[in-house]
């Protein structure tokens, strides 16, 4: 008698564990389904307005680069985009990245004076102290 117990008890258990993975994998469908819809229609509005992303106008605005910035970007006004991609372009073509520490950028004697005097300063320092010859 007790085998017979003992077998039923097991075939209760994997029943209730089939139900469940039942429930599980029919909620999470529901919720793929639900975003694949939401994305689709975020995705199907922008398109039919046409409208494209606008950038930031603070980052669009020209900004006059200080004198030791200047030297090294030009000294013509420009908006900060510009300034850092004339920044990193001076960077590559000097080979200034620290060849092990690619987030480090050494400095030379045009960009010592951008960096407040440093020698090496890395890729998140130097946008602050950039900022801080522009006006």
């Amino acid at each position: 008698m007790a085998t017979k117990k003992s077998a039923s008890k097991k075939s209760t258990g994997r029943a209730v564990k089939k139900s469940t993975s039942k429930k599980s994998t029919s909620r999470g469908s529901s919720t793929k389904s639900a975003s694949k819809s939401a994305t689709k229609s975020r995705k199907s509005a922008t398109k039919k307005s046409g409208a494209k992303r606008t950038p930031n106008a603070a980052f669009m605005k020209p900004m006059q680069p200080s004198e030791q910035l200047g030297a090294v970007v030009g000294a013509s006004p420009m908006p900060r985009t510009e300034v850092t991609k004339k920044l990193w372009m001076y960077i590559k073509k000097n080979n200034l990245q620290d060849p092990k520490e690619r987030r480090m950028i050494n400095a030379d004697d045009k960009l010592r004076p951008v960096f407040g005097g440093k020698r090496q300063v890395s890729m998140f320092d130097m946008t602050k102290l950039v900022n801080q010859h522009l006006k």
